[in-house]
């Protein structure tokens, strides 16, 4: 065989398996994931709920969830702080025994300057308590211009703290983009269709993981 090809197909080969290993670590571990069956539920405000979409019908969980072909339990409440979402965790989530919780809260909390620091310890709590009941948890980040970056990334290192599944900033690149937004805060129809399109991947990846069933594409 010519040296000269050995060479670099020894180099391509190498950084390809390079490439695996990273794509295989770079996944932390979570939490729960996989310990149990049960259903995704998502705990939220507005944006959960759909606010700006269609009829308040066609939000990004909707959308999420006709993606996967999978049930989204959606316990999104217009107005809820994360204080709101704390006080209804046990009734409206942890009692359907999830496998899954998704935390999407925080931004009310810093649109009517409540402390972060006691924002960041009920979003931690929710995590443990829900942790503490068997499900892996998924922390949706919110910062899109509504806080700065600094308490952006703590939704980062409360979720890494915790071995939770984490997505930052799920209001990047709609926020503050008019084609994008029915009003100053909310999404409309294509910003949520957005927000569902980056959504997928990690939730679909993270289905595998729990060895839930998905249809085929």
């Amino acid at each position: 065989m010519n040296r000269r090809l050995l060479l670099p197909t020894a180099f391509l080969a190498a950084a390809l398996l390079g490439l695996l290993a990273w794509r295989h670590c770079a996944w932390p571990p979570i939490r729960n994931l996989g310990a149990r069956p049960g259903p995704i539920v998502i705990l939220g405000d507005s944006l959960a709920a759909g606010v700006g979409s269609r009829g308040g019908q066609r939000g990004f969980v909707t959308r999420l969830s006709e993606k996967l072909g999978v049930e989204i339990v959606n316990r999104g409440v217009s107005g809820n702080s994360t204080q709101d979402g704390l006080e209804r965790l046990e009734t409206d989530v942890l009692a359907l025994k999830p496998a899954l919780v998704i935390l999407e809260l925080g931004g009310n909390d810093f649109l009517r300057r409540m402390d972060p620091d006691q924002t960041f310890a009920n979003l931690e709590t929710m995590i443990r308590r829900s942790q503490q009941e068997g499900a892996a948890v998924l922390v949706l980040g919110v910062r899109g211009g509504i806080l700065g970056r600094s308490r952006g990334d703590r939704f980062r290192e409360v979720a890494r703290r915790h071995q939770a599944a984490y997505v930052p900033d799920i209001l990047d690149g709609v926020f503050a983009h008019p084609a994008l937004m029915a009003d100053s805060i909310h999404p409309n129809d294509a910003g949520h269709e957005k927000i569902a399109a980056r959504l997928e991947p990690v939730l679909r990846r993270l289905l595998e993981k729990m060895e839930q069933p998905l249809p085929s594409r």
